[in-house]
């Protein structure tokens, strides 16, 4: 096991991460694991670095390796700054989702362009002092989104996902109008994951396994936590095959507006590496 703060050795580094969420604890073989201290306490487990398609990628289970952490209690800061503190610039974030329209169904791998943040207790900023404002209109890296999808012909490409705070699922009322709303996917940990990623300047896109249909959905009967993962399971070896794929063909992130945002700006936060 090694330990590391900020500056990383060489062979720690990672340009790519992935977060990996429900029933998605290991992706990397024969891995090195590296502990992360960070100014906003532990990560939600110990890093994993290997190398895949001949990129060094960092891997990361965002509920922890044994599921220890809800939705609501992620540390997401700690996440995000571990993860940039060895260099990574590019995030893929696999997540289970509810479909909330007719046009996504289970098994179903979508890579969102929109999200819409209906969480309420969440620590959803690195700012906090001054006058550092993220510019949010389109929250996930398009290039990155782009690599994914042409991974496997399989992968849909865009719809808007919105984020409840969980750890309970819908009523029937709020998912019916979330469909409303025209929104397609439903999920509970894809903010503020987002933004904090573009916080820290790294590019960040979003890989949405459907798990099942949301209660309100026209073919929803309501949803139950044992068929969301066994579904996640299901599917785990596709997922990361897509994955694998979409690394190796990742573009060159340098100039890229996730991180250019912030040129000319003071932030009052760190970031490592800056």
């Amino acid at each position: 096991m090694t330990h590391t703060s900020h500056p990383v050795p060489p062979e720690l580094r990672a340009d790519v991460a992935v977060v990996g969420g429900t029933g998605f604890y290991s992706f990397l073989d024969d891995p090195t694991h590296v502990t992360v201290e960070t100014p906003y306490g532990a990560p939600s487990a110990d890093l994993a670095v290997g190398e895949v398609g001949g990129r060094r990628v960092a891997f990361l289970p965002r509920h922890g390796t044994g599921h220890e952490h809800p939705p609501h209690a992620i540390p997401y800061r700690a996440n995000a700054w571990a993860l940039r503190s060895l260099g990574v610039r590019q995030v893929i974030a696999p997540c289970a989702v509810g479909g909330l329209r007719d046009e996504v169904a289970p098994g179903d791998v979508v890579v969102p362009d929109q999200l819409v943040d209906r969480t309420f207790r969440r620590v959803g900023s690195f700012v906090e002092r001054g006058a550092v404002h993220l510019p949010f209109a389109d929250p996930y890296c398009a290039r990155v989104g782009d690599a994914v999808a042409a991974a496997d012909v399989t992968v849909g490409r865009g719809g808007t996902m919105v984020v409840i705070e969980g750890p309970r699922f819908s009523t029937r009322a709020e998912s019916l109008h979330h469909a409303a709303q025209g929104w397609t996917l439903v999920n509970m940990t894809g903010a503020p994951e987002a933004q904090l990623a573009r916080e820290m300047l790294m590019c960040y896109a979003a890989v949405a396994l459907v798990t099942d249909m949301d209660a309100g959905a026209q073919s929803g009967e309501g949803v139950g936590q044992e068929e969301v993962f066994a579904l996640f399971a299901a599917n785990t070896e596709r997922l990361k095959g897509i994955l694998a794929t979409a690394i190796a063909a990742l573009p060159d992130p340098d100039g890229c507006t996730c991180a250019s945002w912030a040129d000319g700006l003071e932030l009052t936060y760190e970031v490592p590496g800056l």
